[in-house]
């Protein structure tokens, strides 16, 4: 099986859903792409952000929470989600980020020069300079994420004998690995492992691995399966279709296929302009509609 190529998104808990769009979409410069609902909980907003052209590898998407139910930070989760931007941008980003009285700590996280940060609902962040280069400073979508494993090791197996990640430079306080594909997406597992954490604002939920199709994606499920993975069945989640399971160290991976896409109830010019829902959760708009508190976009 052809080894993962990239991340397909990642996916967190925040808190009011305001706040969340206009950090992402005015501080961090990028689109709100898709409105919908929580598919296993729909009363809570889905909100997908990513760049303007919707590139694959760039998507962020949050489930805002209203009831102040604060995470904690800790093993099985993902921890720092860092983003790219083109090369010679890092100290406009530092500038604009002070500008908006974010407090920016400069690091060598990824192992070279990382700005890091936390957003309104106090989640981790990270933008690393890349080998690209734009017309413009905006953000080209991930760089990678740091896993909080339970088991590091464990995580290294499967990020490394099962999905073919290459490992990079190492030490006893994290270990590095890089996804194969153009994209070249890091990750980093820290040693040793934290308390375990518990889910709610200001924490990932999970991280998205693409693989190209359905066909590939049963695949993954066969093989996850094998390897004595817990799976899910193959879920609609109307933009893609995936599987979710829990690594060795408890972080949760999910794998989506590249399709249908984003624009399969929109057009790309209006993405993000409108409530979208399933078509089981149809029948019940304008509840949701009354229910869910209205977006500023």
């Amino acid at each position: 099986m052809e080894a993962i190529q990239r991340i397909h998104h990642i996916s967190a808990i925040v808190g009011d859903p305001n706040e969340n769009v206009r950090f992402y979409r005015d501080v961090l410069r990028l689109r709100l792409i898709k409105q919908t609902v929580n598919f296993d909980d729909p009363g809570v907003y889905h909100l997908y952000f990513g760049d303007h052209a919707v590139t694959p590898g760039t998507v962020i998407t949050f489930f805002p929470w209203t009831n102040n139910n604060q995470g904690r930070k800790g093993s099985g989760q993902v921890g720092r989600i860092a983003f790219r931007v083109p090369q010679g941008s890092l100290n406009h980003w530092q500038e604009h980020l002070t500008s908006k009285d974010i407090q920016v700590e400069s690091t060598q996280l990824f192992g070279k020069d990382t700005l890091e940060f936390t957003d309104i609902h106090g989640l981790d962040l990270a933008i690393v300079e890349g080998e690209e280069t734009a017309v413009n400073q905006d953000i080209l979508g991930f760089h990678g994420s740091v896993l909080l494993s339970g088991n590091p090791e464990g995580t290294k197996e499967l990020l490394t004998g099962r999905m073919g990640l290459t490992e990079l430079e190492s030490d006893d306080q994290n270990l590095h690995f890089e996804t194969v594909g153009k994209e070249k997406h890091h990750i980093i597992t820290l040693n040793p492992p934290q308390p375990a954490g518990r889910f709610g604002i200001g924490t990932v939920h999970h991280i998205a691995w693409a693989v190209p199709d359905e066909d590939t994606l049963k695949k993954w499920q066969s093989a996850l399966q094998e390897d004595g993975f817990g799976v899910t069945v193959v879920k609609d989640r109307n933009y893609f279709n995936s599987i979710y399971m829990s690594e060795k160290g408890h972080v949760v991976f999910e794998f989506a296929t590249i399709g249908p896409g984003f624009d399969v109830d929109e057009d790309i010019d209006s993405l993000g302009t409108a409530l979208k829902l399933p078509k089981q959760y149809e029948h019940k708009r304008q509840e949701y509609e009354t229910l869910l508190p209205r977006l500023d976009v």
